[in-house]
């Protein structure tokens, strides 16, 4: 198979290529992996899955906004890949011949495909509908590594590119172009930005669809669909990111927040055959999903940031069959029938057998006149690549002195010009890895400012200076800094659950006890039999990547023996 651009180098998977893919003829290694050509003796493997059918040129097998399509494998003939602009005129990006596959990430889900595809000559192809194509990838372990390696690196190269996405229109500093290009990416949905304050083809977009920038910002879909500033269910359901969600349907459990814990809790659920749905209300990876890099999670010497870990466990859940449903948060928890019912913000419900809390934490925010207003223009939650690029060469303010802190500070000093880390505390150690406090302490781009607090936000619309005071001189200062990247603190995202059972004082979720103020069976069972909670929502767990994916893994055997009591 040839790729009309150049293969994916980013975002890919750590670990060793498959050694069972015939050799990919003029490709390098990752376009292999890509784009591979199975064996004859896979081949045959995957055919008997399916069943053998010729296809005319021209005949399509699926098209951008189906669903549930099947998987291909090419035996002879050849199959393109394409893409339709506005005008209508299609674009073939890459070609698929003899023992390749078709597919990318949305054949694990029931969200809308982004791209094409069509024979382009008589074709000879094995179909596998969507449930022998789940069995295919479970049963065949080194085919479904090759299959699901394939699908991770085309989703990353379709995002490289732009292909199958939509164009976002607006002003690249505003909170709301950013509030949808950070849905986007954290959704790994392809997508151009288009700033009409820097961008002339911006102009010329906002000319041809006859918009103004009062309209801004805007979504541009396939099909000429213009969204005007949609809110981010909206958008989830105008780009079929949204799974409708069969209300006579009770599943086993359902998984309340995809961060760490509860992604680790849906890929043991369903790998142990519970039939398992997660409920997220903004995009797979919690807290975690916002940090730049992640250095001392286990088996990752060299570190991952916290949305690629959030987006393999995510694929990985899928693979076993759970289901997972976005941009609609939990807003209640009904536990006063046979089953519990997950109500939604739009009103629907989910009914389950037993539920997972891993809603997690969200950090607290400053106490200062006009910070809502600087919120998403100028004051962030998150330090990613997608945030860095608005402080390029520029000096920064970090809040906080906990791990997420320092890996912001770390990883923005790669590219601003200066990082002011601001602490109430008299120093790192007490909150800090020591790793992290080391690199701080040695870094010439960061200087740490003790017992120092901001003390007044100036700017009209957007961020444009700020002044803090330090606490132990009385001495305050204002600089010019655009950008605050807060990370303090922990509030618990329990409100879903306060009709449910009775929350700490601090709003955490209480375990390990039953009704009667005995010692529960599960470190993880709340007073609520079948209510479990896993992860930074815990009353006392430790916040940290690693202790959340322990426990939402360790949580299932509860599950299971409250299902399946002994007799």
């Amino acid at each position: 198979m040839t790729d009309t651009n150049s293969a994916p180098q980013d975002s890919a998977p750590q670990d060793s290529a498959p050694t069972n893919v015939a050799p990919d003829a003029g490709g390098d290694d990752r376009s292999a992996q890509t784009f591979p050509h199975l064996i004859a003796e896979m081949a045959q493997r995957v055919a008997a899955y399916g069943t053998e059918e010729i296809l005319a040129a021209g005949t399509l097998l699926f098209s951008r906004g189906q669903r549930s399509v099947d998987f291909f494998l090419v035996l002879s003939g050849q199959v393109d890949m394409f893409e339709t602009d506005h005008a209508g005129a299609a674009t073939v990006f890459t070609v698929h011949t003899a023992r390749q596959f078709t597919g990318e990430l949305d054949l694990l889900n029931d969200r809308e495909i982004l791209v094409s595809g069509r024979a382009a000559v008589e074709t000879r192809v094995v179909r596998i509908p969507r449930s022998d194509f789940r069995r295919l990838v479970t049963a065949e372990p080194d085919i479904g590594e090759i299959i699901m390696r394939a699908f991770i690196l085309r989703r990353v190269g379709l995002i490289r590119h732009g292909r199958g996405g939509v164009v976002l229109i607006g002003l690249g500093h505003h909170r709301e172009t950013l509030r949808l290009e950070r849905f986007l990416v954290r959704n790994a949905y392809p997508h151009r930005i288009l700033d009409i304050a820097l961008d002339p083809e911006a102009r010329h977009a906002l000319q041809g669809f006859g918009l103004t920038a009062a309209d801004l910002p805007v979504v541009i879909a396939p099909g000429e669909a213009v969204l005007r500033n949609p809110s981010n269910a909206a958008l989830a359901d105008a780009l079929g990111l949204t799974e409708a969600l069969d209300p006579g349907r009770i599943y086993d459990v359902a998984v309340i927040g995809a961060g760490p814990a509860g992604l680790a809790a849906a890929v043991y659920a369903a790998s142990e055959g519970l039939d398992t749905i997660v409920i997220e209300g903004m995009a797979p990876g919690g807290q975690a999903g916002t940090s730049s890099k992640i250095e001392n999670y286990l088996g990752f010497p060299t570190g991952i940031s916290g949305q690629a870990l959030a987006g393999r466990a995510q694929v990985q859940a899928q693979k076993f069959g759970a289901r997972l449903a976005i941009s609609r948060m939990a807003a209640q928890l009904d536990c006063g029938g046979s089953a519990f019912r997950v109500v939604l913000e739009d009103g629907g419900s989910v009914p389950v057998r037993a539920v997972i809390a891993a809603t997690g934490a969200r950090y607290r925010r400053l106490d200062l006149p006009r910070y809502a207003h600087f919120e998403g223009q100028g004051i962030h939650y998150a330090a990613t690549a997608m945030e860095a690029q608005l402080c390029t060469g520029a000096e920064v303010i970090v809040v906080g002195g906990g791990n997420s802190a320092g890996q912001a500070a770390m990883f923005l000093s790669r590219t601003v010009a200066h990082v002011h880390l601001l602490v109430r505390a008299d120093g790192l150690a007490a909150t800090m890895s020591d790793y992290l406090v080391r690199r701080i302490a040695s870094s010439p781009r960061i200087t740490l400012h003790t017992r120092t607090e901001i003390e007044a936000l100036h700017g009209d619309d957007t961020l444009t200076s700020v002044t803090w005071r330090a606490r132990s001189t009385g001495l305050g200062e204002t600089r010019p800094i655009g950008n605050i990247f807060v990370m303090i603190g922990a509030v618990p995202n329990t409100g879903w659950l306060a009709e449910c059972l009775a929350l700490d004082p601090k709003g955490f979720v209480p375990t390990g006890m039953n009704r009667d103020g005995l010692p529960a069976t599960s470190p993880y069972a709340t007073v609520v039999p079948g209510l479990y909670a896993v992860g930074d929502v815990r009353a006392g767990s430790v916040k940290r990547v690693a202790s959340g994916v322990g426990e939402g893994s360790v949580v299932v055997q509860a599950v299971h023996a409250f299902l399946h009591p002994d007799p």
